[in-house]
């Protein structure tokens, strides 16, 4: 129960406080002493078991890229005023966060989201006070608030939606836990990604929790608590934060401010949840049953008071279809997540904080096989284990100046086995095991007073990189040196070389790789053997200010990068913005400009640039149509433009254009058909895009948003980097597999307000995906020359004839022939450019309904909540035969049932 609210003179305050001082002052620096020694003391243990030798330090409260809201609540009179409610709201994100002012009259919200605020505040005997409130950096902002008497006229001043406009020139969405819990998330171990792409317009969704942010392939940096982690965090290369472990997310889509470098179309600003100043011990226990033999089971819990905190979050997945498999049923697709994140939280001083992340994850995965597969016994596996150790300390110089330090570590392992019997594995068994290790640096300073809210800092990183790589072919037609009359390679292992084809019963194959004959296995090879190490070297700096001149808005910034690895490369990137605001109509115009300095991706890179003992090109496996030249960094251009409308009350509309050129863009390719993908290198790219979000505030229970985007991806050859197998190279233009046409998403939600106390509530959400490019069906000829399973799974048919997994269709004459998931060309007219192949567009719907207090009660609360994701059981593709990443099906119709207990 909420205690009333009543007022005290500073001289009652302070005989209080010295009746008191001699009992508690022992006993809570005693519970501090014990807790500090018992956070750094897990660590190093939990550290040592995983082989960690690396010196930890405690922590800070407080994330760089969150802020601070502090303040005093007095009277008419200047006398404190102790149990006020306080209450920060955000009516476009929905966050809401509650407190009380304490015995002091003061109170206090740390990991706050950038974003503008409305800060109310009520006491008994007070008339209700309002205000708006900017939070802009992670210096702290302090307000001093007096009160106005019950019955005493003072004016109020009560927030509107357009007062939640933001004035900057970075597009971007927030997302608060409160929307994070709602959202469907049927990737297992990918739950951020599903919450990124159901959430933030421009992300086309892909498969295994892949995205495509604004045309470019999984070009994203995570920021957790101020740590900058640009590797790829799929669950098929690494391990994702949790869910339940963020306290907040800001996704910046727009142009980025200098202090993020590296991958920059997607930036995640993630902030962790805190246990400082929850004086009431909270928790949740929660599992989830679904469909697929899906288990979910979590656990979180938090405690401390204004100078500590711990909190943690445990995680443990399993499902029959933990990866998107290429048919519709998942065959050999079982796998386990588990995670333990742990934050860790303590102020020594008023004016120095420090935290600890801890972060300890592992998935172990079957590889899904295909029909064919199964029948010979496939059984691949990956093993992907992670740590993340990062300390923080911030401290405070004044009211206008802080000081941000954050050390790291973290390491990736990865661990890809083959079938015991290596002629299980088809077409070619193969093996890896790559290390990805990177301890860095950043530290800043930020400075806010007056017109500036500037910050200028330095990182630096070191990357280790260790990669081992086995394969051999496993079928004697995948490299066949001979083909027969119709051009279809002979599988007979006896011939081994172009000299065995007699010219009449068989011939040579055009495409026939001499290369590969050592390491052919039904011809008495022997599998290719990879070892490389390398380090890369990155260090940066960056300066930026965003100047406030009333309604205008200026950033800028400027960035440099050095980046020393297998290739050196460096680059200064200016960065400047313009927003302003016109208030009569509730709009703020914006536009920026940002040059980027753009490094490879470091899965894989040894392999891909062929360094090391025994690199594919220096082992005459790739033609001579392929390049094989170590990746290079790149440069960008990016400019964008939009605007923010506030409509009435309720609705702001948020929308914008981008364009970007790139020299060296990325992208990654697959190794002979198998799931390892490597990075590759184009001469350049030209993207550009609409992203629209549209949001509803909280009317009376019903809430809702739209997001929508639009890309076009154009890629330009040659291939200038990396490896490239199973594709003719293109000769000119051609749309990438990023390459989207519109996806969009509405989410409407109604929160049963009148309902007191048990708080149901109803969601709805309608997706569509306009379906990514396929570049392997550009015709229905083609089509007709894949196997029967491949035909199957894109829905082939030629009249009422449709293919399935045992029996194909080799030729047609039905003028009413197609496939019903791939949208393919008419005869004539595909163009890699204009006209590419697509997968086809797919409409699929999720609904929830849930509560968050089922019984009714008062402190601890029962949660329940049932969820179907595909709900009209859409069969349908993520891609086709790709050369970029294989073939995968969307989820079918999945089920949930979510049951919990928060405390």
């Amino acid at each position: 129960m909420l205690r009333r609210g009543s007022y005290h003179s500073g001289a009652d305050i302070a005989r209080h406080k010295a009746i008191t001082h001699s009992f508690t002052h022992g006993a809570c620096r005693r519970f501090e002493r014990a807790a500090v020694t018992f956070g750094v003391l897990a660590a190093l243990t939990i550290s040592q078991a995983f082989g960690v030798g690396t010196a930890l330090a405690a922590g800070r409260g407080q994330s760089a890229g969150s802020g601070t809201i502090e303040g005093t609540v007095t009277d008419p009179n200047n006398a404190i005023v102790n149990d006020a409610a306080v209450t920060l709201v955000n009516r476009v994100t929905g966050y809401q966060k509650e407190t009380r002012t304490d015995e002091n009259g003061t109170f206090r919200f740390t990991n706050i989201p950038l974003n503008p605020y409305e800060l109310r505040i009520s006491a008994q005997g007070f008339s209700p006070y309002a205000q708006s409130v900017e939070v802009r950096t992670s210096v702290p902002l302090s307000l001093k608030i007096p009160l106005v008497v019950t019955g005493t006229t003072a004016e109020v001043t009560i927030t509107s939606i357009g007062d939640q406009l933001e004035q900057t020139s970075t597009a971007h969405t927030d997302v608060d836990e409160n929307l994070m819990k709602k959202l469907p998330v049927g990737s297992v171990g990918n739950g951020l990604s599903d919450i990124v792409s159901h959430s933030v317009p421009g992300v086309a969704r892909d498969s295994n929790g892949f995205g495509h942010p604004n045309g470019d392939h999984a070009q994203a940096t995570i920021v957790l608590d101020n740590q900058s982690i640009s590797d790829q965090q799929s669950k098929a290369f690494s391990t994702q934060i949790p869910v339940n472990a963020l306290q907040s997310v800001e996704v910046i889509t727009g142009t980025p401010p200098a202090e993020y470098g590296d991958k920059t179309s997607l930036v995640i600003n993630a902030t962790t949840k805190s246990g400082l100043g929850l004086t009431r011990p909270t928790g949740s226990l929660t599992a989830l049953y679904g469909s697929f033999g899906t288990t979910h089971e979590e656990a979180t819990f938090g405690f401390g008071n204004q100078r500590l905190g711990n909190f943690v979050a445990f995680n443990f997945e399993h499902s029959g279809r933990f990866l998107d498999p290429p048919e519709l049923s998942a065959i050999h697709d079982h796998g386990q997540s588990a995670g333990l994140f742990d934050r860790f939280d303590y102020n020594p001083t008023p004016k120095d904080s420090l935290h600890l992340n801890l972060f300890l994850s592992r998935n172990n995965f079957q590889i899904p096989d295909q029909y064919d597969q199964a029948l010979l016994g496939q059984d691949q596996r990956q093993l992907v284990r992670s740590i993340n150790v990062a300390p923080g300390y911030v401290h405070t110089f004044n009211d206008s100046t802080i000081m941000t330090i954050n050390p790291y570590f973290r390491l990736d392992q990865i661990f890809y086995s083959p079938s015991a019997n290596p002629f299980s594995d088809q077409t070619q068994t193969l093996s890896q095991q790559r290390r990805l290790n990177n301890v860095g640096i950043k530290a800043d300073v930020a400075y806010n007073h007056g017109i500036h809210n500037a910050k200028a800092g330095l990182q630096a990183s070191h990357t280790f990189l260790t990669e081992n790589f086995q394969f051999g072919l496993t079928d004697p037609g995948f490299n066949s040196p001979c083909v027969n009359n119709l051009g279809a390679p002979i599988g007979d292992p006896t011939l081994t070389g172009p000299k065995s084809c007699n010219g009449t019963v068989s011939f040579a194959n055009p495409n026939y790789l001499p290369g590969l004959a050592a390491f052919d296995l039904t011809r008495g090879g022997s599998q290719f053997a990879f070892h490389g190490h390398t380090d890369i070297k990155q260090e940066a700096f960056y300066a930026q200010d965003a100047l406030r001149l009333h309604d205008l808005t200026l950033n800028l910034g400027l960035r440099f990068d050095n980046y020393n690895g297998i290739v050196s490369g460096n680059g200064w990137q200016p960065r400047a913005g313009i927003a302003y605001l016109i208030k009569p109509t509730g709009t703020v115009l914006r536009a920026s400009y940002a040059r980027t300095f753009e490094t490879p991706y470091n899965e894989n890179l040894i392999l891909s640039s062929s360094t090391g003992a025994g690199g594919l090109a220096a082992s005459g496996v790739l033609d001579q149509s392929t390049s094989a030249n170590p990746l290079r960094p790149g440069n960008r251009n990016l400019f964008s433009a939009g605007l923010q409308q506030a409509i009435g009350k309720y609705i702001i509309v948020d929308a914008g254009y981008f364009w970007k050129y790139t020299h060296n863009a990325y992208d990654f390719n697959v190794i002979l058909n198998s799931p390892i993908a490597f990075p590759i290198a184009w001469s350049k790219s030209k993207i550009d895009g609409v992203n629209v979000r549209v949001n509803l505030a909280n009317y009376k229970g019903f809430s809702a948003f739209m997001i929508a985007g639009h890309t076009r991806a154009r890629y330009f050859p040659p291939e200038t980097g990396g490896l490239f197998f199973n594709s003719v190279l293109p000769a000119g233009a051609f749309r990438i597999d990023h390459d989207q046409a519109f996806q969009q998403t509405t989410q409407v939600q109604y929160q049963f307000n009148q309902i007191k106390g048990l708080a149901p509530y109803v969601a709805f959400i309608y997706n569509y995906d306009s379906g990514l490019v396929s570049g392997s069906v550009p015709d229905f000829a083609t089509a007709l020359t894949f196997s029967a399973d491949q035909q199957a799974q894109i829905g082939l048919f030629c009249g009422g004839t449709f293919a399935n997994p045992l029996q194909g269709i080799t030729s047609c004459n039905d003028p009413n022939h197609g496939a019903l998931r791939v949208r393919i060309p008419a005869d004539g007219t595909v163009n890699d450019d204009h006209n590419p192949p697509r997968i086809t567009p797919r409409h699929t719907f999720d609904a929830s309904i849930g509560t968050e207090n089922l019984f009714h009660t008062e402190h601890s609360h029962i949660t329940l909540r049932f969820t179907a994701i595909n709900l009209a059981n859409k069969v349908a593709l993520y891609n086709f035969n790709s050369t970029f990443s294989g073939t995968h099906f969307f989820p079918p119709r999945t089920l949930q049932a979510q049951l919990g207990i928060v405390f």
